[in-house]
């Protein structure tokens, strides 16, 4: 589970230079694939993966997902970046059997509004408030509590339908990780779990609306949306950062 998330929060800072205006989501997506699969010798686990009745596989390495998308955005040929374009890009990769997956928001350009800023910022403080709760003997519902609790108090909203889940020779496994909720409540935490946290984060209202394509989620009202993720180890005392990037302060967690 280490190696393989690092290897996913790699991918991440591997791709923040191409990163550029003009570019496509599907070039990026490119790139990840090229890296992941002939520099890391391991599996995007997002390919193929998701087919059910009346959804396709999804056909690529990464979700790319702009502006007003929740999460798993399709990369395209004719998704363009522009300046100030707020990005999430969301990577999962197995190596010898294991899952890492993490996402974070990228601003194209270098710029962007007052607003989308804050919001990019306040969804990583809140994935981190959620993390803060972990150790061995606290709940799931910690977790949500603390998402929400500080979500709300910026003027923003936690998407409901879609959440964290456990990890490991599983992609989605138990147990589902609200990103809202009561303290003490649902499954009580034991060293050795492994699961994400990776809270949605909404400008506007909380709910959602699944395109035609059986993928793409976007805000209902269209307003902006930012997200961040992390896999977790739960230890006695707190929790190790399996995907942690070498430019976070993760102190707090020490």
């Amino acid at each position: 589970m280490r190696i393989a998330g690092r290897l996913a929060a790699e991918v991440l800072d591997m791709i923040k230079p191409h990163i550029q205006l003009g570019v496509s989501t599907l070039e990026l997506d490119r790139i990840c694939h090229d890296h992941i699969v002939n520099a890391q010798q391991a599996i995007p686990a997002c390919l193929g993966y998701g087919a059910a009745p009346g959804r396709p596989a999804f056909q690529h390495t990464i979700c790319t997902s702009v502006n007003h998308v929740v999460c798993h955005g399709i990369p395209s040929s004719e998704k363009i970046l522009k300046k100030g374009d707020i990005l999430n890009i969301d990577v999962t990769v197995i190596k010898d059997g294991y899952h890492g997956d993490t996402n974070m928001m990228y601003v194209v350009g270098g710029e962007t509004s007052i607003l989308a800023n804050r919001l990019c910022n306040v969804a990583q403080e809140a994935m981190y408030r959620g993390m803060e709760t972990v150790r061995a003997g606290s709940f799931i519902g910690d977790i949500g509590y603390a998402i929400q609790k500080y979500v709300e108090s910026e003027r923003f909203s936690v998407v409901r339908e879609y959440c964290g889940h456990g990890i490991g020779t599983v992609f989605h496994d138990e147990p589902q990780v609200l990103h809202y909720g009561q303290k003490g409540t649902g499954m009580q935490l034991e060293a050795g779990m492994t699961f994400t946290i990776e809270p949605m984060v909404n400008a506007g209202v909380w709910q959602t609306k699944l395109l035609g394509d059986k993928w793409t989620v976007v805000t209902k009202d269209h307003k902006l949306s930012a997200q961040f993720e992390h896999t977790i180890l739960v230890t006695e005392t707190g929790l190790e950062v399996l995907t942690a990037r070498p430019e976070e302060d993760l102190s707090r967690f020490m």
